[in-house]
């Protein structure tokens, strides 16, 4: 009876595969890459014909030796890694490390499944393959182009910025992002605008309708300021208030498609509060198998690393059976919810679904921990919902006549709740409430009374994990499997801040952003980037050549660290003397840049080892106690001006506060990217700012 190795990527799935297989097959965990480039160089022959230069990655000799021993008693072996360009890179490795192209003897195969099923498992063994050279090209050419970015660019920012710091190729053009909107934000000028609504009563009823300032017949007006507003009150004393129109119809809500890896990630962290980095953790216990109380480990989701939303034909059919059984035969869907991806390598793979539909949330509750009950609860209802037909809302519009102007009022009521029987979001939750009263063209309405608000438009948002994902996805930069680590990267480093959701950037972030963009505007270019993943996923499906996209990318970055290190000024950070005394020796202080950004040291370490906060004086008096302003952090990193009284004055701003006071109503200005802003938010002055 021969006998068959299967080996896999991690140890988690060796438990669950082995349960499928009978004992003449052994199976056995890699843990990931056991090859990779060294750390204490390049490792690129840039002489030869870029030839990457692998070595055994420090600690896997053992994992190695033990896998050695175990293809010796083996007939057949099955290189079993994930079934992306990672996981093909991995089983090539294998090859060469275990030297299983020089074994003659033995049969080797590549099988790849989405999900880790018996079914799954036991068909990749009838179906299997050669190793897919080109998704391992792709993968040895993203990985060398990170290597090149990182290694070339990171001892530059060293030398300049006199720490260590760090590049990315796909991290500092996420940094850029983060640093782009964080420069929209505050340049933003708000612009103030008016809201006015209507109460109104049928006649006889108690119930009031709030109807909102519409416009005229000629189309719907904004109020952008009092006058404005003073003058439509005016236009409406004596006004009677008449239904002019009442228009009853049918919305349709389409259902949801099924998760990828970025709408999951996104969904999570707005549902969940989950962490792209949580998300993806829970999501790989979830795809490797968990114990279910009365049926061992089972995986329970497809693979979790995908831009693909297709559905296997088996496991669409089986989920439009389970949801005519359990919720009736109105609610199966005509036709799955899917979309097009551009990404090719990835369109291979499934949208993230339940292994087995049948496997209830509720049923699997009590085996799971609270956080992958919740994150496994979302994928199931998602995929469920994507096969199920859409939300119909019975809707009404009522437009209200006073006089020349019109008011407006909707609503909408559930006519058939389709998949939003299994999920609703947020969104769906805040639908227009329902009209109580049945209004008819004609009918007088009695007024109550009209209340007027004032509003100013809203800068974009920070950034959040979630959003960030979004756009990143929009933009083409990364691919399913870099979004979590890309964003956890940046935080770590404290090139950006998090809080309370959102992403700050910090001083160091801005930093290192700011010599990028001047010394490789390239590299932090988003068209840039984007269009080198779409040539990477080119070699994937055998369209372009690995080499090629190497030998074109080196001399042009050689050439730019080139020049940077010439001409790039270094940053004046560390070892300024200050006019700030030492307490303990009297020593001038000088400034030193950390982890966290500037901070007074005490030259005369380590015989003495005094330091304190930086405080760097803006040249602004507090206009509450009138004493210093001066540039503080919070603890994560996030700058912010307040005063040097602080806690004793409470006075704190996210925008620099400007020496200029307000000529309308005395109040400080602060500065709003060339123009300076009122601090007042009643008083909206705006004006130029003028050079010093």
């Amino acid at each position: 009876m021969s006998k068959n190795l299967v080996i896999v990527e991690s140890p988690a799935k060796v438990k669950t595969i082995k349960k499928f297989l009978g004992s003449n097959y052994e199976v056995d965990a890699s843990g990931g890459h056991v090859r990779d480039l060294p750390k204490s160089q390049l490792g690129i022959d840039i002489e030869h014909d870029y030839e990457p230069k692998y070595i055994t990655i420090r600690g896997k000799g053992d994992i190695l030796a033990k896998l050695r021993r175990e293809v010796k008693k083996a007939d057949k072996i099955y290189l079993a890694t994930d079934p992306d360009r990672e996981g093909e890179a991995i089983s090539w490795h294998l090859i060469k490390a275990l030297k299983l192209d020089e074994a003659r003897d033995k049969k080797i195969y590549r099988i790849s499944f989405n999900e880790i099923t018996k079914n799954a498992v036991k068909t990749s063994l009838k179906e299997p393959r050669v190793i897919d050279m080109n998704l391992v090209d792709a993968q040895q050419a993203r990985r060398m182009l990170d290597r090149m970015v990182g290694y070339l660019i990171s001892p530059l920012l060293w030398t300049k910025v006199k720490r260590g710091l760090s590049a990315g190729r796909v991290q500092s053009v996420a940094l850029r992002m983060i640093c782009d909107r964080e420069e929209e934000i505050s340049s933003f000028i708000p612009e103030e605008y008016w809201n006015l609504e209507a109460s109104l009563k049928a006649k006889g009823s108690k119930r009031k309708l709030s109807a909102k300032y519409y416009g005229t017949k000629d189309g719907r007006q904004a109020i952008h300021n009092k006058e404005e507003l003073d003058a439509i009150v005016k236009d409406l004393e004596g006004c009677s208030y008449t239904v002019s129109e009442v228009k009853k119809g049918e919305r349709i809500k389409r259902a949801p498609i099924p998760f990828t890896t970025s709408t999951m990630q996104q969904e999570a962290a707005k549902t969940l509060n989950f962490s792209t980095q949580k998300t993806m953790r829970l999501a790989q216990q979830l795809y490797e198998g968990v114990d279910i109380k009365g049926r061992g480990t089972v995986g329970l989701i497809t693979y979790l690393r995908t831009d693909s939303t297709r559905v296997a034909a088996e496991a669409d059919a089986a989920a439009r059976a389970f949801i005519g059984e359990q919720y009736g035969n109105d609610y199966v869907s005509q036709g799955g919810q899917e979309k097009k991806t551009d990404a090719k390598i990835q369109d291979a793979h499934e949208a993230i679904r339940p292994t087995d539909i049948t496997l209830t949330p509720v049923q699997v509750k009590e085996s799971l921990g609270r956080d992958l009950f919740r994150l496994y609860q979302l994928i199931w209802k998602r995929f469920t919902a994507s096969r199920m037909q859409p939300a119909v809302y019975e809707t009404t519009s009522v437009k209200v006549a006073a006089g020349e102007r019109l008011f407006s009022l909707s609503a909408s009521l559930i006519k058939f709740d389709g998949f939003l029987s299994v999920y609703m979001q947020d969104e769906d939750k805040e639908e227009g409430g329902i009209l109580t009263e049945t209004l008819e063209k004609g009918m007088e309405l009695g007024l109550v009374e009209l209340v007027s608000s004032q509003h100013f438009t809203q800068p974009p948002a920070h950034f959040t994990e979630a959003s960030l994902v979004k756009a990143m996805e929009e933009q083409g930069i990364g691919r399913p499997s870099t979004y979590a680590p890309t964003i956890t990267t940046i935080i770590a480093r404290r090139y950006v801040a998090k809080e309370n959701k959102n992403l700050y950037v910090t001083e160091l972030g801005e930093v290192v952003n700011g010599m990028m963009k001047q010394a490789f505007p390239s590299i932090v270019d988003l068209a840039f980037t984007a269009n080198m993943e779409y040539l990477l996923d080119g070699i994937g499906d055998g369209s372009v050549q690995w080499k090629t996209v190497i030998e074109n990318f080196y001399p042009d970055l050689a050439e730019a660290v080139k020049e940077a290190e010439d001409k790039l000024d270094a940053v004046k950070i560390a070892d300024e003397v200050t006019e700030e005394i030492c307490e303990n020796c009297g020593r001038n202080m000088v400034i030193k840049y950390g982890p966290h950004g500037r901070f007074l040291a005490c030259p005369g370490f380590p015989d003495c080892k005094n330091t304190r906060p930086y405080l760097e004086k803006i040249g602004v008096a507090c206009p509450k106690c009138g004493k210093d302003i001066v540039l503080r952090k919070t603890k994560k990193g996030r700058k912010y001006y307040g005063c040097v009284d602080n806690p004793d004055c409470d006075f704190m701003s996210w925008q620099k506060p400007s020496k200029e006071v307000c000529p309308e109503c005395g109040s400080m200005m602060l500065e709003k990217g060339n123009k300076l802003l009122c601090s007042d938010k009643n008083c909206g002055f705006v004006q130029a700012k003028t050079e010093d």
